[in-house]
């Protein structure tokens, strides 16, 4: 069905309620970060007595004034709440102040006193792989002998690919109102990915247990990964300034703080050494993965580990050897991004099968589906995950069909031919993106479904909306499992007193695990209102008595399938069921099944489910400016049985978009003392509403349902974004063009119109 998202008219109208519009009383005080402005040094003075006494200030805190754990680390505790006598990168925070105005709070920043001793930085990733900073052991996953295949192999290429950090940008930066209660209560109104890690971090900063603190999330204005761990940090700031004061404290950052302060995307070098035959057939691929981590692990470790898993994206390597390190960098912690690890592990692997194609002087599309994984052979990954029901054939066969991918790519080999200062462009890729955390055990997800006397229902999970239209999912599943209409159905808030020891809203799979929870949930009020009315409707005819398995609930009503006429309205059952003392409030838990993944071996089967995808990109560059113009795209994306077709396709169109920010506009640029230089809209470069395709064309695959997921569906929040690869390919392609395709172009992702124009010129020079 396709409902409009739960917030839309909210939204539009501006009644939707983010952090920032929530309403407090009087006693509302401003919180403010004090951060370094160095990438490492030690601080060899912190005087806080002067803004102590400026009035209008309420506390002004250090690490000496935390009364629990000086700890934020999500995973590893490497990562202190407030620095201890050494700065590790810029926007590192030293120092808290709540105040009654943010006025009052920049005035009384002004007279802190901070003195540091700057240290060497290690600013980028091949200082940290000469220096060997590593965050943790080296991995390794692999499949045959690699070695041996390559000296085997007919023809090798080796080379590396850079791939740049991506700004989250969400529209509503890091926020969180505490509001304190009564003795060490605490509400935090906070705009995670993850309520219950953040209560978390709170009631361990604090040192109180977490029956102490709850935190609530109505909704975020967008995420994307940036607030699965790093939302934490402003939700303990505001409680450190709540308890200090015992009054209400908001910290919302200004966007160039945000910018400034906050972790990215990771960056990676990828290095690669690949065997294949005269066909195009990969024999044998060595792949070497480092990660620019940022100053502290965060989720370093388990971003890695997907960037390794997807180091193959769609293509079967019967010898392979992955091999991937994070290391240390003194920039602020990088963090979870829409793919976490797969668009980086799947860049490399495009790289190549495009650099396969030009080195055989063949088409990338006949290149990539030689390579595909198989149907009933040659369908197991280098980690051991068979690829179930896959979709790539189905996928390829259609796309290359509905876009006219030949018939095109004749057409722009005529028109390069014909112009010398304008290159077209064509690519086809692939996506198969693995749906699961490959942490096992966060696997996992929690409702609460209570049904009122009148009727109307109120459903609880601990997945978080961030716009992705999850509760609107919810409504729907909850609906349709329940058997009454939509208009009973409200989501609520999520809120750690109504489901606890929740997983973060990631890995794509908000709507599989929280669906499944609330569906279990309903199951069993189920099982008791069926319970119920088996018996009522067996009192007017004993004799022809209604069995429990054949009263039904749909369309608002309930009844006897055997005994039609025995029927009763929904809204009128419900004071039945409490009139005979049935429960009307359950529980619902989930776990996904049949997955187990030892990361010590690398081996065995971290997702439930692979969703797949195609995009086939069209662009024309300006030879002479680096500028490019996207002029069609045509994407078929597998989501099993759409729960809400215009939820699914938006997106798709927005993960690609993100993507093409990724791939092309979003450079993020420090200077050599680290300081971010492009920390505001006006100076970095999300995409506009030029850089979506003149003709955009998506399409969601149909009759493919997925078996392994709630009402045959399949995740939809990552898989797309990596569509983008064929818009990024494409322009390679028009660049190796300028050289009659007899040169492999130098290219690095993002493919700025700088990137654009130099790999050009390089490439005149040797054509």
């Amino acid at each position: 069905m396709n409902i409009p998202h739960d917030s839309a008219t909210k939204h539009v109208s501006g009644q939707s309620v983010y952090i920032d519009d929530i309403l407090i009383n009087s006693q509302l005080l401003v919180g403010r970060v004090v951060y370094s402005k160095h990438a490492h040094a030690k601080i060899t003075k912190l005087d806080l007595e002067a803004a102590k006494k400026f009035h209008g200030v309420h506390a002004v805190l250090s690490y000496k004034d935390i009364p629990g754990h000086n700890q934020m680390g999500p995973v590893v505790h490497d990562e202190v709440c407030l620095a201890v006598g050494i700065v590790e990168c810029i926007g590192q925070a030293i120092v808290l102040i709540a105040a009654e105005t943010e006025e009052i709070a920049i005035a009384a920043e002004k007279l802190i006193t901070i003195e540091y001793e700057p240290l060497e930085a290690i600013l980028d990733i091949r200082t940290a792989i000469e220096k060997n900073t590593l965050l943790g052991p080296v991995r390794t996953m692999q499949r045959g002998d690699a070695d041996a295949a390559l000296k085997k192999t007919k023809h090798i290429i080796t080379g590396e690919l850079e791939t740049g950090a991506q700004e989250h940008w969400y529209l509503e930066t890091q926020s969180c109102v505490c509001v304190p209660g009564e003795q060490q209560e605490i509400i935090a109104y906070s705009s995670t990915q993850h309520p219950s890690e953040t209560q978390a971090i709170i009631a361990e900063v604090l040192g109180v247990g977490k029956n102490e603190i709850v935190v609530e999330t109505r909704r975020m204005g967008g995420a994307f990964g940036g607030k699965e761990t790093q939302g934490n940090w402003t939700a303990a700031w505001s409680a450190l300034l709540c308890h200090a004061t015992k009054r209400p404290v908001k910290i919302r950052l200004f966007r160039d703080d945000d910018q400034i302060m906050t972790g990215k995307r990771h960056p990676y070098l990828i290095r690669y050494e690949v065997g294949f035959d005269d066909a195009g057939k990969i024999d044998a691929m060595k792949v070497e993965q480092n990660a620019d981590g940022g100053y502290a692990t965060d989720l370093s470790l388990a971003i890695l580990e997907r960037a390794m898993l997807h180091a193959d994206n769609s293509y079967y390597i019967p010898n392979i050897l992955v091999t991937g390190r994070a290391y240390k960098t003194n920039h602020p912690s990088n963090t979870a991004y829409r793919g976490f690890g797969g668009p980086q592990g799947m860049a490399g692997m495009e790289t190549i099968i495009d650099r396969i194609a030009r080195t055989l002087k063949k088409d990338a599309a006949d290149i990539r589906k030689l390579n595909f994984y198989g149907i009933d052979k040659d369908n197991i990954t280098h980690y051991g995950q068979e690829v179930e029901l896959n979709r790539l054939h189905v996928l390829y066969d259609k796309l290359i069909n509905t876009s006219e991918y030949y018939a095109r790519r004749k057409a722009v080999n005529e028109f390069n031919v014909k112009n010398e200062f304008y290159k077209k462009g064509l690519a086809l890729t692939p996506v198969k993106f693995g749906i699961s955390f490959t942490t096992s055990f966060l696997n996992q997800a929690g409702a609460l479904v209570n049904i009122y006397k009148d009727g109307t229902i109120l459903v609880n999970h601990g997945g978080t909306e961030m716009g992705q239209g999850l509760n609107t999912k919810i409504l729907q599943i909850a609906a349709a499992e329940l058997g009454v209409s939509n208009a009973k159905i409200k989501v609520n808030a999520t809120n750690t007193s109504k489901v606890p020891n929740t997983s973060a809203t990631a890995a794509s799979a908000g709507t599989d695990l929280n669906g499944m929870a609330v569906k279990n949930a309903i199951d069993t009020l189920k099982e008791r209102i069926t319970g119920l009315f088996a018996k009522e409707f067996s009192k007017s005819s004993p004799e022809n008595p209604s069995l429990q398995e054949n009263i039904a609930i749909e369309n608002d009503l309930i009844f006897d399938r055997k005994n039609p006429d025995r029927k009763i309205p929904f809204d009128e059952a419900m004071n039945v069921c409490n009139f005979n003392q049935v429960s009307l409030s359950a529980t619902g838990f989930y776990k996904t099944p049949n997955i187990g993944w030892d990361k010590a071996t690398g081996w065995g089967k971290p997702f439930n489910y692979f969703a797949f995808g195609m995009c086939v990109s069209e662009v024309m560059v300006d030879t002479l400016t680096g500028f490019y113009k996207n002029l069609r795209t045509d994407i078929l994306h597998d989501v099993g049985e759409s729960i809400n077709h215009g939820i699914d396709k938006g997106q798709i169109e927005g993960a690609y978009i993100q993507g093409v920010g990724w791939c092309t506009t979003e450079e993020v640029k420090w200077n050599d003392k680290g300081h971010l230089l492009n920390h505001s809209p006006d100076t970095y470069k999300i995409p506009s509403v030029q850089d979506i395709p003149e003709d955009f064309r998506v399409e969601i695959m149909q009759g493919i349902p997925n078996p392994n997921a709630i009402r045959k569906s399949k995740a939809v929040g990552e898989p797309p974004f990596m569509h983008a690869f064929a818009t990024w390919l494409a322009i390679k392609d028009a660049i190796s063009a300028v050289g009659d395709h007899k040169h492999e172009p130098k290219f690095k992702l993002p493919a700025t119109n700088e990137v654009i124009l130099l790999s050009i010129e390089e490439l005149k020079k040797r054509h």
